[in-house]
């Protein structure tokens, strides 16, 4: 259903015969589901509306409550029900009214956690580990069709360090796709020294073949577009043509490197949607990239040095194990949105104050936007008559689309949001044992303690027992013998996943409140109808890297 604030709000209703989700609700015409159920923007946003994954697409499953990317209109509140419901839905005994016969066995549930996880080993060389990470563990659960989330990690190989980001993409995957592809290379390029980037240049110019740049590491299901890899090539060159003729002989830092990575891809993602390409296919792609957005938060690790460059609301943390063998989370990053108060207080500073009452509105900015930092969303960037040109210019698809003429409300002195990220520097400690880097769709659904709980003892194979809680509940002695058998075989078969990001998206899925995975909870929210999934869960992705205790001291000592 789109509820979007357009010159146009087209309202489609869906309806399930397992869940009694939507009340008052017409069927949608059938010629309309095809188009929602691609879930991508195919008309740059597919309709009138515009909004993040998470809180509200203009595609098939996009219905959510509170977290709206795109705030709802009152008029239309009657056609959604809130996620918490679910929770109701899940734990009561009284199935009468709602009858769920479809349920996954293990093997099921298991095929499709671990449909998309990928792990990946440091190798050793001589017998010693010289890197201060181990490896790493990721994997993705999609909750639209196809998902919107996308990660990338990559070895840099003519510096050190290793690289690694989560991208949540709205409003379709297209930017997401786009940055997990470019950005790596752009970081890359800013910490090369200027004789290795003269030394790229000038094989560039005699046609002798390039010095790599980076190794990635990828699942067979993390997609490269070849068809814009020339235009993406060309765009990169261009920046490091200008680092060579900006060259000062300092030493780069990282912390610049990474901002200056972060604007100066914005900046070509949108400069390539208004020059736009001769090939058709090239044009429109550009324009989707332009047009949609993505979050994003990558980890630099270099030695003890680890740099978190973070723009919107995906996060960072880090796993502590304390002294007495407990578990605590630190954050690495903040959240790009209303709820960070120096974030409201920077995006004011930004603008005149005639416009301070207009800018952030229901939580969001101008009213609509969640994240206040965030790739491409040139909606909120170009002035209203470089819209009107690129759209009026543009190819058939885009002029006819209602949400490209859309101009936001009170849209007086753009650009209203950055991508220039947020760098936070930590000296990693032998304590530090490993980083989660999580779109929102995990920490919507958990706290970082309990993160970092289950994450600890799933690469310690060590539980620390805590009393069970059962809050309010009224639990009887028999329920009590059920809830410590579960404790007894979740424990027995901790390492039924071989990968800590596949773990971690089982708990985060399957937990009841009583803080143990619950099959039955986890078959129904991954049996859950392609429309429907949606309004009870985002996209997760998940990259968990575990840290080389040893080689960290080493290093600690070499300071010393």
């Amino acid at each position: 259903m789109c509820v979007c604030p357009g010159p146009r709000r087209i309202a489609i209703p869906v309806r399930s015969s397992r869940l009694p989700l939507l009340s008052d609700a017409m069927p949608a015409p059938a010629h309309l589901f095809p188009l929602i159920r691609n879930c991508e923007i195919s008309r740059i946003g597919s309709t009138a509306c515009y909004c993040h994954h998470r809180h509200l697409c203009c595609l098939s499953s996009h219905f959510a409550h509170s977290h709206f990317r795109y705030a709802p209109q009152k008029k239309f509140a009657a056609l959604y029900r809130p996620k918490e419901h679910f929770n109701h839905f899940i734990h009561t005994r009284d199935y009468a009214s709602t009858p769920q016969r479809f349920y996954l066995t293990p093997p099921q549930v298991n095929s499709i956690l671990k449909a998309n996880e990928y792990s990946f080993k440091v190798p050793e060389f001589d017998g010693k580990n010289v890197s201060s990470v181990l490896g790493f563990d990721s994997n993705q659960l999609p909750a639209n069709a196809p998902i919107e989330d996308r990660r990338s990690a990559a070895t840099c190989l003519q510096t050190r360090g290793m690289l690694l980001g989560v991208f949540d993409g709205h409003a379709g995957c297209a930017c997401a796709q786009a940055v997990s592809e470019r950005l790596f290379y752009y970081i890359a390029v800013s910490l090369l020294p200027h004789e290795t980037l003269l030394e790229i240049e000038n094989a560039v110019e005699s046609g002798r073949a390039l010095l790599p740049i980076l190794q990635w590491h990828k699942h067979p299901n993390d997609y490269f577009s070849k068809e814009a890899s020339k235009l993406y090539f060309n765009s990169l060159r261009t920046y490091w043509q200008e680092l060579i003729d900006l060259n000062s002989g300092e030493t780069t830092d990282v912390r610049e490197a990474l901002i200056n990575a972060f604007k100066r891809l914005d900046n070509d993602i949108s400069l390539e949607a208004q020059v736009g390409d001769p090939n058709s296919f090239l044009n429109y792609l550009v324009l989707r990239v332009a047009f949609s957005g993505a979050t994003a938060c990558v980890a630099h690790v270099d030695g003890v040095d680890l740099h978190i460059a973070n723009t919107g609301d995906s996060r960072a943390m880090l796993g502590v194990q304390e002294e007495d063998g407990s578990w605590s989370a630190v954050n690495l990053s903040y959240d790009h949105n209303a709820q960070n108060e120096h974030e409201v207080e920077r995006v004011k500073m930004e603008h005149p104050k005639s416009e301070e009452k207009s800018l952030v509105k229901q939580d969001r900015l101008l009213g609509l936007l969640m994240p206040f930092r965030a790739f491409g969303d040139v909606k909120f960037k170009w002035s209203i008559e470089l819209q009107k040109r690129v759209i009026e210019s543009g190819p058939d698809q885009l002029n006819d689309n209602e949400y490209t003429k859309f101009i936001p409300p009170n849209y007086y002195t753009p650009p209203y949001l950055t991508a220039e990220p947020e760098v936070i520097h930590h000296k990693l400690r032998p304590q530090d044992k490993f980083l989660v880097l999580a779109t929102d769709g995990l920490w919507e659904t958990m706290h970082r303690q309990d993160v970092a709980r289950i994450v600890g003892e799933y690469l310690t194979g060590v539980h620390h027992q805590q009393p069970i809680a059962v809050g309010g509940y009224k639990v009887t002695l028999g329920q009590m013998h059920g809830l410590l058998t579960e404790r007894r075989a979740r424990i027995s078969s901790v390492f039924e996943d071989q990968n800590a990001a596949t773990h971690l998206i089982r708990h985060a899925v399957g937990n009841n409140e009583f803080g143990t995975v619950d099959h039955e909870r986890l078959s129904k929210m991954l049996s859950l109808p392609e429309e429907l999934a949606r309004m009870y869960r985002d996209d997760i992705t998940i990259i968990v890297v575990q840290f080389n205790s040893h080689v960290i001291g080493a290093y600690q000592n070499e300071e010393l």
